[in-house]
């Protein structure tokens, strides 16, 4: 039973694994994102109280 032997479909196996580790990471790492973050000041916005006439 041909099925049973391992050599040609590991190396298929181990051949593609190595083909997608070369290219797929370099894709991923190359990815930026639309909105970069932009860096708060360290002092907290000034808040006023809300004066509502409650009633």
């Amino acid at each position: 039973m041909p099925q049973l032997n391992p050599a040609p479909w590991f190396a298929i196996l181990a051949f593609s694994w190595a083909i997608l580790l070369t290219m797929l990471p370099p894709k991923v790492l190359a990815h930026t994102f639309p909105n970069d973050l932009t860096s708060q000041s360290a002092e907290k916005p000034k808040t006023e109280a809300w004066n509502w006439p409650w009633h």
